[in-house]
């Protein structure tokens, strides 16, 4: 685990993200958990811790300053990705999980509850479906859907003036219809792929 704490500290030099010992030690904690529980659970495709720390711990707090607002929901998280590492370096928001898979919303609440995570919340349910209390700064995706698919799904969980950040490889072929979109490429320390942000603002409803 040692050389992957080294990774991450590089990686987050990099990226000028400032983090102290105890986030370190919950992003490290995170994906030896995501090891342990991936043989019964098939979290994700990737086995090797070393690589989890670019692929995931990196990629993911690579869109951190584009966060807006204090109210976060991630949707699809999986293996809770991105929102883990993100309410990891933003203790003092508050990260809503979302996934319809029942196996890896057990997981997440697992990891929340092993890492001591006080500002996540995790929800079971379908997108289009869910209909909080009250609506979100920002609303995250990883690896979802298609572009459009997304911002279908998610605009009512937006306030009127919250951001979708739509994290993807190559940047999409497909403009958006709806609301203002701008395209942001991210540099994930390790990561030789092309990686993108869409960020889409206007589409909350009032």
């Amino acid at each position: 685990m040692e050389n992957c704490k080294k990774m991450l500290e590089a990686g987050l030099a990099e990226l000028n993200l400032a983090l102290n010992d105890k986030q370190i030690g919950q992003l490290l904690a995170f994906i030896a958990l995501i090891e342990k529980w991936n043989k019964a659970y098939n979290l994700t495709a990737i086995r090797d811790k070393e690589a989890m720390v670019s692929l995931h711990l990196l990629d993911s707090l690579a869109v951190a300053p584009f966060i807006t607002g204090q109210r976060i929901i991630d949707i699809g998280t999986g293996a809770g990705l991105p929102g883990i590492p993100l309410a990891i370096y933003y203790p003092d928001f508050a990260f809503t999980l979302l996934d319809s898979n029942a196996k890896k919303t057990r997981f997440v609440q697992q990891a929340i509850l092993e890492l001591k995570l006080g500002n996540v919340h995790v929800c079971h349910h379908r997108t289009e479906n869910y209909r909080p209390e009250t609506r979100f700064d920002t609303v995250i995706t990883r690896a979802f859907a298609e572009l459009s698919d997304i911002v279908e799904m998610t605009a009512h969980l937006l306030t009127p003036d919250g951001v979708l950040l739509a994290m993807k490889g190559h940047a999409p072929d497909v403009p958006v219809a709806a609301g203002t979109s701008t395209l942001i490429p991210v540099k994930v320390p390790g990561i030789d792929a092309a990686r993108c942000l869409v960020k889409i603002g206007g589409l909350g409803q009032g």
